[in-house]
């Protein structure tokens, strides 16, 4: 017999153009992002947010910050690119209920996007409901 299913969680990516250069290199206010963020989401925190400078890597990549933040109900993480103007946000998580234009509008605010592109895919399309023995 197969097990009852359900939707596992949802991944939101989003990639920000035109940003505010100022706010996407700004290593302390993404820092309070990452430690705000989750609980304003609903989200529960397991561990501290760590955000690291990286510098240039190729023609592709002139460097910038990067952030990661582990929840209880999976993560949220980023990449910025100040000489770009660029930012690209992962927010993953296991509750249904993640309101994507709201979590979208506030990212466009918080980081002077111009342009978004927001993908959304549902993950775990047969997570079953119950344990299996």
């Amino acid at each position: 017999m197969k097990p009852e299913t359900e939707t596992f969680g949802v991944h939101l990516m989003i990639d920000g153009y035109g940003c505010d250069r100022h706010l996407i290199g700004n290593r302390d206010m993404l820092r309070a992002l990452l430690d705000r963020l989750p609980v304003e989401l609903g989200m529960h925190p397991i561990a501290e947010p760590m955000v690291v400078e990286v510098g240039a890597k190729n023609k592709k990549d002139p460097g910038g910050l990067s952030g990661f933040v582990m929840v209880a109900e999976s993560h949220l993480s980023f990449h910025t690119f100040p000489a770009r103007r660029f930012i690209t946000l992962d927010i993953y998580t296991c509750c249904p209920d993640l309101d994507i234009d709201g979590v979208s509008q506030r990212m466009k605010e918080r980081f002077g996007i111009a342009v978004m592109d927001c993908f959304v895919q549902k993950r775990g399309l047969r997570y079953p409901m119950r344990d299996i023995a």
